[in-house]
């Protein structure tokens, strides 16, 4: 038992520091699309920065704790007696549906990072901040489906971050049109 705690406890800290990294990819992504539109020799200045930023925050915090946290987590399911009766629930695979889920969002991310390493820039910072959203609807889900170990219960908690977006997007919405008038 105390081994299944210190896998856990180490599987809980590099989630943290993964969501953390996607969290904050995603905003760099919105900062470096923004810094674009600007005049040279600004827009160089500015660009070459948050790819410095952007590489950093990828490949020394983002990747290395979604390995690290699927190490741990891959340790404690299948080699202690606890994860292997984890395993056994259906909670639990909805649970690993969101995981896996998690890792699509994580390589879109990464095919994003790479564009704008790049200067492509496909996607409007608006989209961006749309984007941001994913991770944090797959971490309610995941936080409520530990927490109630129950495969319907989740959704409450999801339906509700859903509706709190929502509610962030108009008022995201909102507070554009205030500054466009402001600028007018």
């Amino acid at each position: 038992m105390e081994l299944y705690n210190y896998l856990k406890s180490l599987h809980l800290i590099f989630v943290i520091t993964w969501f953390v990294g996607l969290f904050n990819i995603v905003r760099l992504f919105v900062y470096q699309i923004e810094a674009n539109q600007k005049p040279s020799p600004d827009r160089e200045i500015i660009l070459s920065q948050f790819k410095i930023m952007s590489y950093r925050l990828w490949y020394i915090i983002t990747w290395p704790s979604a390995i690290l946290a699927s190490f741990f987590a891959y340790w404690m399911l299948f080699f202690t007696p606890l994860g292997q009766a984890w395993l056994q629930m259906p909670w639990m695979h909805v649970k690993l549906g969101f995981v896996f889920v998690l890792y699509l969002y994580h390589l879109k991310c990464h095919q994003i990072f790479k564009q704008l390493q790049n200067e492509k820039f496909k996607y409007s910072s608006n989209y961006m901040r749309l984007w941001n959203e994913g991770a944090t609807i797959i971490l309610f889900a995941v936080v409520f489906l530990v927490v109630l170990k129950n495969e319907f219960n989740w959704i409450y908690g999801v339906v509700g971050i859903i509706l709190f977006s929502i509610l962030l997007m108009l008022g995201f919405k909102f507070y554009k049109r205030i500054r466009a008038k402001n600028k007018s």
